[in-house]
Parts: structure tokens; C-alpha cells; sequence
């Protein structure tokens, strides 16, 4: 779930290696910077990973793509059937498709790869499941049948998640498959995998079977692509300012004024996939109390981060989903919004009585809790806003950073309180990812295991028999999460991305999502 779900490890600073090898770079070559929300990506297993980074969906293909308007297309899949009833699909696959390592793609690697992705330990089975058994028509024609109805099921397979491995190399690597190797069928192959600082890719020559929402079918125009990662944003923009790179993958808005000075660069915006937010840690005191957590949460003022942090770029949040999904379309007394007056009544209801210094007192004890963030410039200035603003009602946080490397282990201890962080996802089931009772720690930082959210968790993901079905369970089950307070929402951003337009020609038209195979596939790095 780029995720990204949607997702640091080692600060990469600017070194005379660096510099010589940026200088080096040649006319058939580009090095980008992986978004922070992105860096620290430990494999390009995409069955086994729970973050994938951009890179990984120039390894490997899926059977669907993915327009701009969320509309599925074609990949490795050329058409497909779903029966009236929904329990079976049946999918025509493209002949003449090959692995990295020469093995052909067909119906029944489709079936082995799927195998693979059911039975292989991981947290994302859950995207198959509805598959009971796959068949192999002929060479080139799958039938899945289904254990029930999935109106999910083409998005599941458009995911980067969803990625076609190659099953024989998968079984034989074992944990070394998208570590030391990886065999997609995608029109880039790894050169080279540094974990936490670069990863080198070398197009595929053989590639002609792109997704139909790209104009370039393949190969790429471009010979070889090294994704660095720097999670610090300032460092990274130096780079670009520099020449040390060509592209960054993620630029975050206070950082935009700062770009729109620079002749030479130019700036691609998106429709956003992210939200910001405040998770709460519902089984820690004060939080295990619903009146605080509600507080807390009304506490965060999101017209003012907006302005003061992100200089307008982007839009509030007020619910857990992006805007344009349907699912985010709650009552409007569920949105969660800034509302001192009633967070002030809440801690007073509470029994926390507003002391000396503007920090609320109960039984002796001041309401001090901890605030978690991570590492990088805009993180801790919005968490530095954060805290002023639960302050404004008598809560005193104390921040704690942690290397983006770091956190996620840090999440599965259970210990914290307060955190901001963010995901990237486009679809409602990252509700179920970020707040199901069987994640806790991570990525179910707000520790909520909620009775009734499983019974309506459970119809949200499983059911639905069409996709009308679909939308009104996870509204109804996303509407009874935000009512919990288990988090608070902040930001919606935009997808920004900066480049050196001296050296990076981009196509006209984008036709997807985010920046990804149908951009790499049409990019080109002028001479």
C-alpha cells in the first residue's frame, strides 16, 4: 500500500562520492530522490512488504492498470469478465510477455504467483482472499473463482502490492527474493540495492507490454534510473538545486517557494493520495478515556496548519480518507474539526481542571503526554504546531523524534500516546489497515480494537456484493471509527514532485494516480 501505505533509514548526506558520480551521470540517465514518505523500503518483495517505494512498480507489472480518474485498464491482463453473480472472473492475458530472468508470463504462472501470494506470511493475503482457486482455461486465460464477491478485486490487482513475481526464483531465493535479486516482468531490472541509501535500475530492452494508460508500450527512453534516499527534504532540494540530482519524488510545501525561485527547476503536482494525521493511542491513560481523546482531537486547529506550515498548498482533512473517495463522504457530525470550546468542555468534564502554566491538573497529576514524529524539517515543524495547539487547551506534549528509519519498530511497542504521521492511499480499505484489531502497534498506531468496528470491519471488507454495497459499509464503518477519536486528521497534501527541466523532459499527459510506470515509461532526459 505505497502504501503507500502510502511510506527512512539512513540520513544520505552530500559526499565528494556523491558529487563525482552525480557529475558522471550521462544523457541516458536520471537519478531521482525517493519521497520521504517512501525512504526505507527493507525489500522489493512486494507480497512480503508492508511499504514499497517507486521503484518497485518499475520491477514488476500487475494485470490491471489504474487511469487518472481511477478508471482499470489494461496491463498483462488484455480484458476481463466478471460473472453476474460476482463469484467468478475470468481474465485474457497477453502473449509474448517475459520474465527478467527468461521465464514466460502465462496463465499458469498467474496461478503459481497467486498461490504464492496466499500462502506466503505477510500482511497482505488479506487482498486475495476472496480468491478461492484460480484455473488455467488455456495458455493465456485464467478463471478465478471466488469464495464470495469482490468489488475490490480490480483495484487489489492494480496495486503495487498485487506486482506478478516470477514464482520459481521467488520459492528459491526465500528472503533473499527483492533483496540480493528480484524478476519482474516490469520494463526496468535491478542493477543494485544499497537498503536505506540507493537503488539502481537498468531498463528492459525487451519490454513492450506497458500498460495501456501509458503512451510508450516500451522499452523506456530512458537507460538507467538510480533512486537515492535522503530523508531529510531540505538536503534533498540541495541536491536538486546542485545538479546532484535530477528529480524528487515527493516536495513537501514549505519547501515549494523555495524551488519556484530556481530557474532551471520545474514543479509536477498531482491530486493528492496522503493524509496527515494525529493517531491517539486509545489504551493509554489519558487517551483510554473518550472525552480526552475527543478533545485532543478538536484541539487541532486545521485551517491553521494549512496556512502557517503548508502555505495553502493542499486542503484540510477532516475524516481518515482522502476527499475524492466516496467512503469519505461521513455525516457531517462525524468530521472531526477544530472545536476549542468543545475540547475545553470535555477536559473539564474529565476532571482535568486547567492549572498554573496553562496545563490541566487531576489528582495531582498534570495532563503531560508524549508526542511522537519523525526526523525530517517538516514533520517536526508541524509537530512543533501540534503541540502549541494542544497546549491552547491545557495538554502538554512532549515531542520525541525518531529517525523515519526507526519509528515503525518504535510503533509496535504499544507505548505511544500522541504521534503525527502519514499515509498514501487511494482506496477506503486503508481504514481497515490502519485502525483492525489484529495490526496493533503497527500500522495500527492508535492500539483500536473496538467491538463494534470489527462487526462493521468485517462487512466492510467482506460483505459487499457489488461495489454500491461496498461504499456504504465502509462509510458506515469509517463514520463509527471517527466517532472513537482514535485519531485526529490534519492535512491533505497534494502530490508535488520537482525536476531539473534542463534535463528532464516530461510527457504531456500523466494518465495515472501518482507518478509511477505510465510517467517512467513516456520520461526523457534530454541530451
Amino acid at each position: 500500500m505505497t502504501f503507500s501505505f502510502r511510506k527512512s533509514l539512513l540520513a544520505a548526506s552530500v559526499s565528494l562520492a556523491a558529487l563525482i558520480s552525480a557529475q558522471a551521470v550521462t544523457a541516458q540517465e536520471a537519478v531521482f530522490v525517493i519521497g520521504t514518505s517512501e525512504v526505507g523500503a527493507p525489500t522489493y518483495n512486494p507480497i512480503k512488504a508492508t511499504m514499497l517505494n517507486t521503484a518497485t512498480g518499475l520491477l514488476f507489472d500487475r494485470l490491471v492498470s489504474q487511469a487518472a480518474d481511477l478508471s482499470y485498464h489494461p496491463w498483462l491482463a488484455e480484458s476481463w469478465e466478471e460473472a453476474a453473480d460476482g463469484m467468478s472472473w475470468t481474465f485474457k492475458l497477453k502473449q509474448g510477455v517475459t520474465f527478467h530472468n527468461g521465464e514466460p508470463f502465462n496463465a499458469e504462472t498467474v496461478k503459481a504467483w497467486l498461490e504464492l501470494f496466499k500462502t506466503t506470511e505477510g500482511e497482505n493475503t488479506y487482498m486475495a482472499e476472496a480468491i478461492a482457486s484460480v484455473e488455467v482455461v488455456d495458455e493465456h486465460t485464467v478463471k478465478f473463482v471466488m469464495s464470495r464477491p469482490e468489488p475490490n478485486l480490480l483495484y487489489n490487482l492494480s496495486s503495487t502490492f498485487m506486482s506478478v513475481v516470477e514464482p520459481k526464483s521467488f520459492a528459491a531465493l526465500g528472503d533473499n527474493y527483492g533483496v540480493t535479486e528480484v524478476y519482474g516482468t516490469g520494463p526496468f531490472k535491478l542493477e543494485s540495492f544499497a537498503i536505506g541509501q540507493e537503488t539502481v535500475l537498468v531498463r528492459n530492452e525487451d519490454y513492450k507490454w506497458g500498460p495501456a494508460v501509458a503512451a510508450n508500450a516500451g522499452p523506456a527512453k530512458v537507460e538507467r534510473l538510480t533512486f537515492r534516499e535522503i530523508p531529510e527534504d531540505s538536503t534533498a532540494f540541495l541536491e536538486l538545486k546542485t545538479g546532484g540530482v535530477d528529480f524528487l519524488l515527493s516536495v513537501p510545501a514549505d519547501l515549494m517557494g523555495e524551488v519556484q525561485k530556481e530557474a532551471n527547476l520545474a514543479v509536477l503536482t498531482m491530486a493528492g493520495q496522503d493524509v496527515w494525521y494525529m493517531p491517539i493511542n486509545v489504551t493509554k491513560a489519558p487517551f483510554d478515556d473518550i472525552r480526552v481523546r475527543e478533545a485532543a482531537a478538536k484541539a487541532i486547529n486545521q485551517e491553521e496548519i494549512l496556512a502557517s506550515v503548508f502555505g495553502g498548498v493542499g486542503a484540510v482533512a477532516d475524516t481518515f480518507l482522502i476527499s475524492a473517495l466516496p467512503e469519505s463522504k461521513v455525516s457531517d457530525s462525524a468530521r472531526i474539526k477544530f472545536d476549542p470550546a468543545r475540547a475545553n468542555a470535555l477536559l473539564d468534564e474529565a476532571g482535568w481542571a486547567m492549572g498554573e502554566g496553562g496545563v490541566r491538573m487531576k489528582d495531582g497529576q498534570p495532563l503531560k503526554v508524549t508526542l511522537w514524529t519523525q526526523s525530517d524539517s517538516i514533520f517536526r515543524r508541524l509537530t512543533e504546531v501540534v503541540q502549541a495547539q494542544l497546549k491552547a487547551v491545557g495538554i502538554e506534549a512532549e515531542i520525541t523524534t525518531f529517525d523515519s528509519s526507526m519509528i515503525r519498530d518504535q510503533y509496535k511497542t504499544g507505548e505511544q500516546q500522541l504521534a503525527v504521521r502519514s499515509y498514501n492511499w487511494d482506496n477506503a480499505d486503508i481504514v481497515d489497515w490502519f485502525f483492525g484489531g489484529d495490526r496493533l502497534g503497527y500500522p495500527n498506531v492508535s492500539m483500536f480494537n473496538d467491538p463494534k468496528a470489527e462487526e462493521l470491519r468485517a462487512a466492510a471488507m467482506t460483505g459487499a456484493r457489488n461495489m454500491d454495497e461496498r461504499v456504504a459499509n465502509f462509510t458506515a464503518y469509517h463514520e463509527y471509527v471517527l466517532t472513537q477519536f482514535p485519531m485526529a486528521p490534519i492535512y491533505q497534501p497534494v502530490q508535488a514532485y520537482a525536476y531539473n527541466a534542463e534535463r528532464i523532459a516530461l510527457p504531456q499527459t500523466i494518465n495515472a494516480p501518482t507518478f509511477g510506470p505510465a510517467a517512467f515509461l513516456d520520461l526523457e532526459v534530454k541530451e
